[in-house]
Formats: structure tokens, C-alpha cells, sequence
């Protein structure tokens, strides 16, 4: 047994630094009659493996050894470079792409349960009843409750053309109603938009995946129907994506000349051209510290090009373009192959982009009104009235005078001031007004606060960039 683990370790090893299946069926090797320089330092790692599973007092799985192994590799590179399992290189297609076997159904943790926020139209989901608020308590008879979000959506997603049985708890009614439903390719939009006040469009862009400059076409024509030529692209909190659908997208902006150059590891660069006559919009777009990599390609290109107006906070600073490379093993690694530059040569890696206006998020003054850190107190299932006192009664003041509702001075006290202003934002909320800090109480605190930070009227970045594209 330990002979067969050996020669596997060993064989294993030299296959794998041997032949690596890269794109277009293209393989890295080495003549027969050239000296592999990695050769005698993987003889000796195969020789170090062998010896430690020969010795080691304990279980060893030799496949985790070499998936170790094959990950120190990485390990020594930059922060983007980094080897995938086979599991792990499947949820990475699946994020970057957009596409997946779903059920049509956009979830969120919500008191412990997998709820749903919205359904889409065109899903299985939609189709069979399913709908928002629904709580999915049950997958393929696993209870997922207090699962976390993501383990949940593995277990949810699959194959394409597979079923997967779901139990939902819907507010209203009694007891658990299972569905069976079969994953359909789900292609997620990364793109939401909607008309501001004076005929202005707003474009969300969560993500550059593959289905990007296919539903950024479909809001443009919308628009050009609609004779809307002043935009808001908000590209804030987005990491970024693929190199190619960035440059599709900016095709739509910016007039002839370079978009990005990319310069290699053997000092070649590579510049990429818009091919554009003449824009038709006036644009802003919104960026801050989450906007990275693709978003800061998009947002270099703008600015450099003085077709439109940066806004917001510095973006995060990743100007380098990664290789990502499937293995025979569905395994699969990416690896920093170059560096780019905006069209005027400035550098963005680990440099950012510094809008033209700079305005700071109203996250970012946050922690001086409300003591962030007791958010998690709330919800814990203690209920507080008049004369008692907790820290929970104090995020509670802070949020209810950040909104407005007045508390005079946060103090952790349940006085009768506090109980005025609960009973108002209770009343407000569609909630019992009892004037009592109750378990559903506190969670509606903490959803009316997500909202109300992410309300246009607190928005300061996207109140500027209306200012300033009205003025266009």
C-alpha cells in the first residue's frame, strides 16, 4: 500500500510539472534532450513526501499532499496568482462567468434562513410559485438553517438539466411545502438601471462576467429609444472581471484611441483601441475603494480620454491581468501575466485611480454616529421596554437618531423619549407600535438602516454626479 502511495506521489508530481493543458490546446513541456531545471528539486520534494508519509504517526491522503505541494507554487507568487481544486475552479467559473445551474432565485441570509430577495422572470422558480420572502428551510432533505449564504447556494445550484427538491416556509401559512425543480442555465445580469430626474440613466454595473457587454447593449438601445444621453455608470464594489467585456463595453464611450495598454513579462506590450467615431453620451462614473481591476480599466479609460467625470473614493489599485488556466484534473490555476496601464501610461497597480471629484461614501462617516460593532447584538432575542438598560438599547437610539427619529442623546437608557421614537419608526415600519424593543423590532432596525444608507437622498456621490451631469 505505502509502495503504491509512493510511485503515485512520484509519478503524480513529474506528470503534473510536465503537462499542463492551457488554452487553444496548447501544453507547457520541455524537449526530451533539454534538462528540466525544476527536475532534481522534484525528486527531491517526491523523495521529502515519501518519507513523511512513511513516518508520520497519523491518516495522510497522498492527494492532499501534492494538492499542497501544488499550491506552495502559487503561494510564493503575488496575491492574484493562486492554484484551484477542482471544486474550487468550478465556483470560480461560475462567479466570473455569470452562468450557472440555478433555480432562478436571488437569496440572502435573513434571522438564520435562506431567504429569498427576488425571483427572476424567466427562471423555474418564477414558473412553479416561488416568491419573495420565502424562506428555504430544506435541500434535497438536508436542513440548510443557519447555514451560511454560500454553502447553501452550493447545495442549491448544479448540473443543467438535474432537479434538485427544495422545502420552503412561507409567512401566512403552515408547515413546509416542498418543491421539485429542475436547474435551468441561469445567465445573471450584472447590469440594473432606472431613469433619474431630468431624463438621466443610471447604470448599475455589478460585474464585467460574461453576459456584460451583451446586456449593457440592451440598456443602450433602451435608452437611445428613450432619447436619454446623460448616464451615471456606478461601478462602485465592482471587483472587476473579464479583460474582453470591459473593452467591449467602453467601445460604447470612448472615441478612436487606446483603452488600455498591457504590457508582459517579456517587456511586449500590447495596446487595445477603441474604435469608436464619436460618443454620444455624456457619462460620470461613480467608483470607490471596491472598484478594482476591469472597473479600474473602465474608469482609467473615461478619464484619460476626458469624455466623462470620475467621482467618489480612490479605487482599490489592481493593475495586473491574470491567465486562468484549466488542468486535464478539472482543476485549474490563474497566474499574473502582465500589468496595464490606463491610455495615458498611468500606473494602477497597487496605485488606484484618483477620481477627478472626490467625495467620501456616507459608509465612511458611519462608525462616528453608530457604534457599528454592537449591530450584532441586535436580533439575539431579548426584548427591552421603559427603565431597563443594555447595549442594545443603545445601537438602538443611534439608529433611530441617524434616521431621524429623535432620541436626543444615545445613552443605553429605555426612557420614555426612546420609546416615543421607537413607537414612530414601529408605526413607520408597519410593525406593532407597543413602544417595545422586541426580537422583530431589532431586525427591522437593521434592514431600515441598510436602506436608508443606501437611499439616493444619503447617497452624497450619486447627489454629485446628478449635479454635475445635469450641468452637461
Amino acid at each position: 500500500m505505502k509502495n503504491n502511495k509512493k510511485f503515485r506521489i512520484i509519478g503524480l508530481i513529474i506528470v503534473l510539472s510536465l503537462v499542463l493543458t492551457i488554452t487553444a490546446g496548447s501544453v507547457i513541456a520541455k524537449e526530451e534532450k533539454e534538462k528540466d531545471k525544476y527536475e532534481d528539486g522534484l525528486v527531491f520534494l517526491g523523495k521529502l513526501m515519501n518519507y513523511v508519509e512513511s513516518r508520520y504517526a497519523g491518516e495522510i491522503d497522498s492527494d492532499k499532499l501534492i494538492e499542497g505541494a501544488i499550491k506552495g507554487v502559487f503561494d510564493q507568487l503575488d496575491d492574484h496568482s493562486e492554484y484551484f481544486t477542482a471544486e474550487e475552479f468550478k465556483r470560480l467559473n461560475q462567479d466570473t462567468s455569470g452562468n450557472f445551474g440555478g433555480i432562478g432565485v436571488v437569496v440572502a441570509t435573513r434571522n438564520g434562513y435562506v431567504t429569498v430577495l427576488s425571483v427572476l422572470e424567466d427562471g423555474p422558480s418564477k414558473r412553479l410559485g416561488i416568491k419573495a420572502k420565502d424562506k428555504i428551510v430544506t435541500v434535497d432533505g438536508t436542513d440548510i438553517k443557519d447555514y451560511n449564504l454560500y454553502d447553501a447556494i452550493v447545495l442549491i445550484r448544479g448540473k443543467v438539466g438535474t432537479t434538485v427538491k427544495i422545502g420552503i416556509v412561507r409567512e401566512g401559512q403552515s408547515g413546509i411545502k416542498h418543491y421539485e425543480i429542475k436547474r435551468k442555465l441561469i445567465k445573471s445580469n450584472p447590469i440594473s438601471v432606472k431613469t433619474l430626474k431630468n431624463n438621466i440613466g443610471y447604470i448599475k454595473l455589478k460585474r464585467f462576467n460574461a453576459n456584460t457587454n451583451e446586456e449593457m447593449t440592451k440598456v443602450l438601445k433602451d435608452f437611445n429609444n428613450k432619447n436619454i444621453t446623460k448616464l451615471i455608470v456606478d461601478l462602485r464594489n465592482n471587483g472587476g472581471g473579464y479583460l474582453d467585456q470591459v473593452l467591449k463595453v467602453l467601445q460604447n464611450f470612448v472615441p478612436k484611441g487606446p483603452l488600455v495598454h498591457i504590457k508582459y513579462a517579456d517587456g511586449t506590450t500590447n495596446t487595445k483601441e477603441s474604435y469608436l467615431s464619436k460618443t454620444k453620451y455624456d457619462i460620470v462614473v461613480l467608483v470607490n475603494g471596491g472598484s478594482a481591476s476591469a472597473s479600474e480599466i473602465f474608469a482609467g479609460a473615461i478619464q484619460d480620454s476626458k469624455v466623462g467625470t470620475i467621482i467618489g473614493t480612490k479605487t482599490y489599485g489592481k493593475g495586473s491581468v491574470q491567465d486562468v488556466i484549466p488542468l486535464k484534473n478539472e482543476a485549474g490555476f490563474k497566474v499574473t501575466i502582465a500589468e496595464y496601464f490606463t491610455p495615458n501610461k498611468n500606473k494602477v497597480d497597487k496605485v488606484g485611480i484618483t477620481p477627478d471629484i472626490v467625495i467620501e461614501d456616507v459608509f465612511d462617516h458611519l462608525e462616528s454616529e453608530i457604534d457599528t460593532a454592537l449591530l450584532d447584538r441586535l436580533n439575539k432575542g431579548k426584548e427591552y421596554k421603559v427603565g431597563q438598560v443594555g447595549l442594545e438599547v443603545l445601537v438602538a437610539e443611534e439608529i433611530l437618531d441617524y434616521m431621524k427619529y429623535s432620541v436626543s442623546t444615545p445613552d443605553g437608557v429605555f426612557d420614555e423619549r426612546t420609546q416615543t421614537a421607537l413607537k414612530k419608526f414601529q408605526k413607520a415600519n408597519k410593525l406593532t407600535p407597543d413602544g417595545k424593543l422586541s426580537d422583530k423590532t431589532q431586525e427591522a432596525l437593521k434592514e431600515a438602516l441598510i436602506e436608508y444608507l443606501n437611499s439616493e437622498a444619503m447617497d452624497r456621490q450619486l447627489n454629485k454626479a446628478i449635479e454635475i451631469i445635469s450641468k452637461k
